[in-house]
């Protein structure tokens, strides 16, 4: 070949590698996975714990105490004795099936950030819940309104993270009863990503759902889904009135809802793969079911979370294979329901960034992606059992989060996947480092972590020798300091801050 023709080739291969760049800058605002998922029970084993749930809610049934919903299930058809509910076989898997989406999409402020939350599609949000935060130079302390403002801006800002999530910590600073409110707002002014209201009580919930329709007008909420919540049943086999009566609220006005057993093995449900699997499908079917009793139709999905107790201290444990299995099971039953499933995500017991927090949290990741869920909470952030949320974690499990789209894409069967020109002109004995394809697709070949650091020891060594969660400190400081507040309508904005200020004068500082 001579060597004006390698230059042309050179000259193309770097246009043909601008073009793959600028199509990696277009990122999907949410993952499509290629790959089939994996499955560990045979259709006889899942009908065997789809038996055993069937069994549970006949028999034995749940406890529920909202009374509405005890109301609501009577009238349709379910055996009330008390706050007890039993369920004819059947029953709750018909309500499901005959009306609850197998997807749905969930409008963002800025729709080219509205997600698509079933099917083959995976949609990766933070962590969830947590009353403490950690940093480097901090520690472990109580979270603030301002942690929880650093976080959504955070994931405000990460191309890897596809929802602002919800309770990302608890800020302990405001008071309880109001505290929802600024939780809520933060989510609608910091970020335009879709985002996750209040269920700590019903009033809390509707004013979740208020404050949504102010941000996307009335009428564009009963068309819309455009918020989600958490609703967890109080394993074992019992829903109580905060969580189906939140329920209640989001469903009744078209909002969906994630319907999710909360299930430490061995504490609140038997130690076995099959009987987590049989208890929390049988909890799930009552919530999802009471769903469509509300509205049919409405949106929902079938959450797990389910992980295993050490039974020496009693403590959660997590990146332990029976999780791991158990959440396998549960996928494949939710595609047999015919709903979107939540699980997963980068969970430890690991207090700090360190070891055990990166092995357990890749057990838990990895199990995630296979699985074929549709909803990931807790992707990023996650320390102590969720009682922290780490911002070095956090910036580390995004970095998960950015391998997790490059592994789902699976194999590219196009031509320049095969790379066949490639093998044919290069030939035996030579490399493919000036090859025009390699030159073609080096920027966009393989995942470039952004926290990981291969380079030499001398050059590490030279650069300071920092650790992984070093890193982290200075990336996760970088990302607040560029952080700019996506754009909001002024009207629409003070609209939210006068019913914000108004319901902050209705209630009180704490709860009775």
């Amino acid at each position: 070949m001579s060597s004006r023709r390698r230059r042309s080739g050179g000259r193309a291969a770097r246009a043909a590698a601008r073009a793959a760049a600028r199509r990696e800058m277009e990122k999907s605002p949410f993952l499509t996975s290629n790959l089939a998922p994996y499955e560990v029970l045979s259709t006889e084993g899942l009908e065997i714990i789809e038996n055993n749930a069937e069994i549970i809610l006949e028999r034995v049934g749940v406890d529920i105490t909202d009374a509405q919903a005890v109301k609501d299930f009577a009238e349709a058809g379910a055996d009330v004795d008390g706050t007890r509910v039993r369920f004819p076989r059947g029953m709750c898997r018909q309500l499901i099936t005959a009306t609850a989406p197998s997807s749905f999409t969930q409008v963002a402020r800025n729709p080219a950030r509205s997600v698509e939350i079933g099917g083959k599609n995976m949609v990766l949000a933070p962590t969830y819940g947590s009353p403490f935060v950690r940093d480097l130079e901090g520690g472990r302390r109580y979270a603030t309104l301002e942690d929880f403002h650093n976080f959504v801006k955070l994931a405000y800002m990460s191309p890897h993270l596809h929802h602002s999530g919800g309770t990302v910590c608890e800020p302990v600073d405001i008071p309880i009863p109001k505290r929802h409110l600024d939780m809520v707002y933060a989510h609608m002014r910091y970020s335009d990503k879709p985002f996750m209201g209040s269920v700590t009580a019903p009033h809390r919930a509707a004013d979740s759902v208020e404050m949504a329709a102010l941000l996307f007008g009335e009428d564009f909420l009963e068309e819309n889904t455009v918020i989600i919540s958490l609703c967890n049943a109080n394993s074992p086999l019992t829903w109580d009135q905060a969580m189906l009566g939140s329920a209640r609220e989001y469903a009744s006005r078209n909002q969906g809802v994630i319907i999710t057993p909360f299930i430490l093995a061995g504490a609140m449900a038997p130690v076995t793969v099959a009987g987590v699997a049989a208890q929390t499908l049988a909890e799930a079917l009552v919530g999802l079911s009471y769903t469509q009793v509300v509205r049919p139709g409405a949106p929902v999905i079938f959450g797990s979370f389910a992980s295993s107790l050490s039974m020496q201290s009693g403590a959660p444990t997590f990146g332990t294979p029976e999780p791991t299995i158990t959440l396998f099971v549960l996928a494949q039953l939710a595609r047999r329901l015919g709903v979107p499933f939540r699980s997963g995500g980068n969970l430890t017991a690991s207090k700090i960034p360190d070891a055990q927090a990166a092995y357990e949290s890749a057990a838990t990741f990895q199990p995630t992606l296979l699985a074929g869920i549709n909803f990931v909470l807790h992707a990023a952030g996650w320390l102590e059992g969720g009682l922290t949320m780490g911002y070095e974690k956090f910036i580390l499990d995004t970095d998960q989060c950015g391998m997790a789209e490059a592994l789902l894409k699976g194999v590219d069967l196009s031509e320049n996947g095969q790379a066949l020109e490639a093998v044919i002109e290069t030939g035996p004995g030579q490399h493919h480092l000036g090859s025009a394809h390699t030159l073609a697709n080096f920027e966009t070949a393989f995942y470039r972590s952004f926290t990981a650091d291969s380079n030499s020891f001398e050059q590490w060594s030279e650069e300071g020798a920092l650790e992984a969660a070093e890193r982290a400190n200075s990336l996760w400081k970088k990302s607040l300091a560029e952080y700019q507040p996506p754009p909001l309508d002024e009207a629409r904005d003070e609209a939210l801050r006068e019913y914000i200020a108004k319901k902050k004068q209705f209630y009180p500082d704490s709860e009775v």
